[in-house]
């Protein structure tokens, strides 16, 4: 398994635990995952990260609870794993993205067992860089089908499926709130 973070910032020697720039909702008893962490991704879900860092996007894919009709319907025949939905204005904006890929090392990492996020709670040291320039190319190669829509508001109710479903930046999408 591989641990990953994607920056805009080619510079990042070690990586500080900081608190989330807006902090989220928590169930009881994790409400310490608003604070000073390193938050990293595992390889199988990088496909969510592979976006302009403020860009809104809905992440769907399957999980062994999902019924054949909601698969049905919202795959309609794509092979993909995970389909991404961003709204048009950002399309440009994907194409023309540069990103960096940071390793680390898993020893430092916990498992949230939760649509593949970890958290150090310590400084961490990438162990491997990488630069993105095509995105949408690193989409494919992650099985990740984009789609483009006006705006993500429709989606609102993918939350009431039985795939699961990702809001990422969703502040940031036309029409949300």
């Amino acid at each position: 398994m591989r641990l990953f973070h994607f920056s805009d910032d080619s510079n990042i020697e070690v990586f500080v635990p900081r608190p989330v720039r807006v902090a989220a909702q928590r169930p009881p008893g994790l409400e310490w995952l608003n604070g000073p962490l390193v938050w990293a991704i595992d390889e199988a879900h990088q496909g969510m990260y592979l976006f302009p860092r403020d860009c809104p996007r809905i992440l769907l894919w399957s999980t062994p609870e999902t019924t054949q009709e909601d698969y049905q319907h919202w795959w309609q025949g794509s092979d993909k794993k995970m389909l991404a939905y961003v709204e048009e204005g950002w399309l440009e904006r994907i194409q023309g993205a540069t990103l960096y890929r940071y390793e680390f090392p898993i020893e430092a990492f916990e498992d949230l067992e939760d649509a593949g996020m970890w958290v150090s709670r310590k400084a961490v040291k990438p162990i491997k860089f990488g630069k993105l320039t095509d995105l949408l190319n690193a989409q494919e190669v992650c099985n990740v089908e984009l789609r483009v829509l006006d705006d993500l508001s429709p989606l609102k109710g993918v939350w009431d499926t039985s795939l699961h479903a990702s809001g990422i930046r969703l502040r940031n999408a036309q029409n949300w709130h």
